[in-house]
């Protein structure tokens, strides 16, 4: 019987160890989708970026009156 409770111990302390490591697999998870979501936002900006400076030089060039033939 004391065997018996002895591995039960045993079993419930590695129990507790495999529960924290998921617990800190689970908060680094957690904190790489944050990250993944500030680098999509980071991505989507430089995007919306991209996309006001193609719409000024093509005014720029209307001005100008440039096109692609020149």
């Amino acid at each position: 019987l004391r065997a018996i409770r002895a591995q039960q111990d045993e079993h419930g302390e590695r129990l507790g160890r495999i529960e924290s490591r998921l617990s800190s697999l689970e908060t680094t998870v957690a904190g790489m989708r944050r990250d993944l979501a500030h680098m999509c936002g980071d991505v989507v900006e430089g995007h919306t970026r991209m996309d006001q400076l193609t719409a000024r030089v093509e005014r720029i060039e209307r001005r100008l009156e440039l096109n692609d033939t020149n």
